[in-house]
């Protein structure tokens, strides 16, 4: 068993204590990470205790513990997945050569710039929900929130490693730019925009957990995949924790749903916003916000960016080994969509350029697997609506459907429409007034915020009742 020694400064897997020049960069960054947490990370949360798991091996089965922690004395460390012996590369031109333990000279630049953008996104839902426990609906869901921040500032300890570790000085300037550049600053904003909107209301949080950490589920299991063997076990063990967040995005929307379907039924009317629930119809849009603001995170449709990092064995597919094709893609095309002539068309393209494509369909499968079970819910209720995930021409900002206008059926529309319409789809001013007017804080144990459902059952055994964040 890899276990974590947490009689060390930094908890690690990787024998920090046997280098001692990476070991005082990562001290030295260690105090200012601290103070990012203190001044970006969640709001007046320094004093509570709260109810965490706690990385303490890196095995499949027995690596969490459990039990109250108060924030700032979380133990972030460094975990990589256990290594596979003689681990090879499995695609690209190099594959069947051995797995890299260090940097191949001849992709730095291009590996490290694959780092800064995974590791850029950690940090920066940190930011986007830093203030959302003011307005918790229950102790339970505070909890996870912090579990799921909590959770993205190791992943962000996660990247910051491999940058000291192996790309020396120019690492060490990456990793302090993480923690100077903030979600949403006009000067100084994260990398991808997806992760400079604004997270101010719990609908948000659950979508946001719901769609862009599946978006990260499918980054971190492509460059688990990486003939970079250090990356390749840090995101298989990042991918561990990240389906945590998931469950939480998931069960949030599907108790949302609940609550408005048992106030629905009750009433008998659509119009149930007066009762103190969110509407259906107001689910729809921010699922067609946050959904089409994901499909956006996996890059061009057609990309010689992707290309080259497939080509070079630094980030795969999702689930590589379970693809039946040659994996070096020589001569093999892939269909996309794109924009011609003012319609939406199939290209045909060397399947090499169209990884990007292949992971966001991958995405989008995963995705409606979800809003399948959300749908189950209102059947259930006997409610004739069925939310769904919009066309992937709508609302998109990356791309070739980037300067096209349609519905959130794929229906092309003029622009003057679409200013005159977008608020039947997207979120409006006014939606989201309503939506936050609803953000009262419960924290009296076992109580919910009169909007969403209880779970179905508490936390590592724990009833609803218990407490799971202390504030005495």
């Amino acid at each position: 068993m890899m276990s974590i020694d947490y009689n060390e400064n930094i908890p690690n897997n990787v024998n920090l204590a046997d280098d001692r020049r990476l070991l005082r960069a990562l001290e030295r960054w260690q105090p200012a990470y601290l103070k990012w947490w203190e001044d970006m990370g969640p709001v007046e949360s320094n004093e509570l205790s709260v109810y965490l798991r706690t990385a303490i091996s890196v095995e499949k089965d027995g690596w969490a513990n459990y039990g109250l922690v108060r924030m700032p004395d979380y133990r972030w460390g460094i975990f990589l997945a256990p290594p596979e012996e003689n681990r090879q590369i499995s695609f690209g031109i190099h594959k069947g050569e051995a797995a890299w333990q260090s940097v191949p000279g001849e992709y730095r630049s291009e590996l490290r710039r694959l780092i800064v953008t995974q590791g850029d996104t950690e940090p920066a839902s940190v930011e986007q929900q830093r203030r959302l426990g003011k307005t918790c609906p229950s102790l339970y869901d505070l909890r996870n929130l912090f579990q799921v921040n909590v959770e993205e500032g190791r992943h962000l300890w996660a990247m910051v490693y491999l940058l000291q570790a192996y790309f020396g000085r120019d690492g060490r300037e990456e990793a302090d730019m993480m923690l100077e550049r903030h979600a949403g600053d006009i000067d100084r904003p994260r990398i991808l925009q997806a992760f400079n909107e604004q997270t101010d209301d719990w609908l948000s949080f659950f979508m946001f957990t719901y769609f862009q950490d599946r978006d990260g589920k499918y980054q971190l299991a492509s460059l688990a995949e990486s003939g970079f063997d250090p990356l390749s076990r840090t995101c298989r063990f990042m991918l561990t924790e990240e389906a945590h967040h998931m469950f939480v995005g998931e069960t949030g929307v599907m108790r949302i749903v609940q609550r408005t379907c048992e106030v629905m039924k009750k009433h008998d009317t659509d119009d149930v916003r007066k009762f103190g629930v969110i509407d259906l119809s107001t689910i729809q849009k921010w699922m067609n916000f946050h959904y089409s603001v994901c499909l956006d995170l996996f890059g061009q449709e057609r990309s010689t960016n992707a290309a080259n990092y497939f080509s070079m064995g630094l980030k795969g597919r999702y689930q590589e080994s379970k693809i039946d094709d040659d994996h070096q893609l020589d001569g093999m095309v892939y269909n996309i969509p794109a924009f011609e002539d003012g319609k939406i068309v199939s290209l045909e393209v060397p399947a090499i350029t169209a990884s990007n494509e292949r992971l966001r369909k991958d995405f989008t499968k995963d995705s409606q697997r979800g809003v399948d079970r959300f749908n189950k819910v209102i059947r259930d209720h006997g409610i004739d609506f069925k939310l769904t995930l919009p066309h992937e021409v709508f609302n998109r900002g990356i791309g070739a459907f980037a300067p096209v206008h349609a519905t959130p059926d794929g229906k092309v529309i003029k622009a003057a429409e679409w200013e005159a319409r977008k608020g039947e789809w997207l979120p409006t001013d006014a939606d989201r007034a309503f939506v936050m007017s609803l953000m009262v804080p419960i924290v009296e144990p076992g109580k919910m915020a009169g909007w969403i459902a209880a779970p179905r059952r508490g936390i590592h055994g724990h009833p609803l009742e218990y407490e799971y964040v202390q504030f005495h």
